[in-house]
C-alpha cells in the first residue's frame, strides 16, 4: 500500500521536492498557499489526507525556538506541534538541518537531516557553482575570460567551479592546504597556492571553506575592485565586518541552489529522501 508523506512548509525547493515524491508516495502539503499546488492534482492539502502520515519533510531551515516552521509561501503560520499529531506512531521526520533541535519537537519519532547527505551535497555542487559563476558575470565589469580567479578550497563546490570557469577561459588558481589538494589541482590543469600564502593579485575570489581565512590584514592586500563571493557556511571564511570597514565588495551567496535552480535543488532533495527510505527497507 502506498504510504502517506507530508510536505510541511519551505520554499520553492519543497514544491519541486513534493512533485518528485509523488512518484513514490501519496503526497500532502501544509504551510503553502493553495495557489502553489493548484496545477498539481497529485499533491493534495493535508485536510484531504486519510489516516496519518508515515513521513514528513520539513524545510531546509529548522523550526525556531517556539517551533514555528519556515513558511515563506504561506499567508499563515505552521508550528511543529501542529505536525506531530498528524504523524503515525512509527513515522520518520526529514528535516534540512539540525536534527537534534527538531527532535525536541518530535520526541517519539526518528529525525533525519537530509542536508547532511553526501549524495545531496554532490547533487547541489553543480547548481551552486553555476549560480556562483552567474554572480561573477553579473557583478564584474570585465569578462571572465582572462580574469584572474582564486578558488579557496577544492572540495565538491570548488571542483565544480574550476570545471565551469575553465570553460570561460578564466585564469584559475586554487588555494589548498596540502599536497593532496595541489595534486588534485594539477589533475584539473589549474594552478595551486598554499592557503597560508594567498596574495592579493586576483580580480575575483570564491571562498568555499568555512574557516576564517580572509582577515582584515589579508583583505587589505587585495585591490579595492576585487570581488569576493562567499560560498561557505557559517562561520564563513571572510571577515565581513572588516570587509565592510575597508571597502571590499563581498557577496554572501549561501543557499544558491534554492535561489538559482529550485527545480534541480528540490528534485535532488526528493531523490535523496526516496533513496534513504529505500535503503532503510
Amino acid at each position: 500500500m502506498t504510504k502517506n508523506l507530508l510536505i510541511a512548509g519551505g520554499d520553492l525547493r519543497q514544491i519541486y521536492c513534493a512533485q518528485r515524491l509523488t512518484e513514490n508516495f501519496n503526497v500532502f502539503y501544509t504551510g503553502f498557499d493553495e495557489k502553489y499546488f493548484s496545477d498539481n492534482s497529485t499533491v493534495m492539502p493535508v485536510s484531504t489526507m486519510r489516516g496519518k502520515a508515515d513521513y514528513a519533510v520539513l524545510p531546509i531551515l529548522p523550526p525556531d525556538e517556539s517551533g514555528e516552521i519556515s513558511t515563506p509561501l504561506f499567508s499563515q503560520t505552521v508550528n511543529a506541534r501542529d505536525i506531530a499529531p498528524l504523524m503515525s506512531e512509527n513515522a520518520v521526520i526529514f528535516t534540512g538541518m539540525n536534527s537534534g533541535k527538531v527532535s525536541g519537537f518530535f520526541p517519539s519519532h526518528e529525525v533525519i537531516a537530509y542536508m547532511e547527505s553526501e549524495e545531496l551535497a554532490l547533487r547541489n555542487a553543480i547548481p551552486t557553482a553555476e549560480g556562483a559563476v552567474m554572480l561573477g558575470l553579473e557583478n564584474l565589469p570585465v569578462t571572465l575570460n582572462g580574469t584572474s580567479v582564486l578558488i579557496v578550497g577544492l572540495g565538491r563546490i570548488g571542483t565544480a567551479l574550476a570545471h565551469i570557469l575553465k570553460g570561460f577561459g578564466a585564469d584559475i588558481s586554487v588555494a589548498v592546504r596540502n599536497g593532496r589538494g595541489a595534486a588534485k589541482a594539477e589533475m584539473l590543469g589549474i594552478k595551486s597556492v598554499c592557503t597560508k600564502d594567498i596574495e592579493g593579485k586576483y580580480r575575483l575570489v570564491y571562498n568555499t571553506v568555512p574557516n576564517m581565512i580572509f582577515t582584515e590584514k589579508i583583505l587589505l592586500e587585495f585591490p579595492e575592485d576585487t570581488l569576493f563571493i562567499e560560498l561557505a557556511s557559517r562561520p564563513f571564511g571572510i571577515d565581513m565586518e572588516s570587509a565592510a570597514k575597508i571597502g571590499r565588495q563581498v557577496i554572501m551567496a549561501s543557499g544558491l541552489p534554492g535561489k538559482t535552480a529550485p527545480v534541480t535543488a528540490g528534485r535532488a532533495v526528493g531523490e535523496v529522501i526516496v533513496r534513504t527510505i529505500d535503503e532503510r527497507g
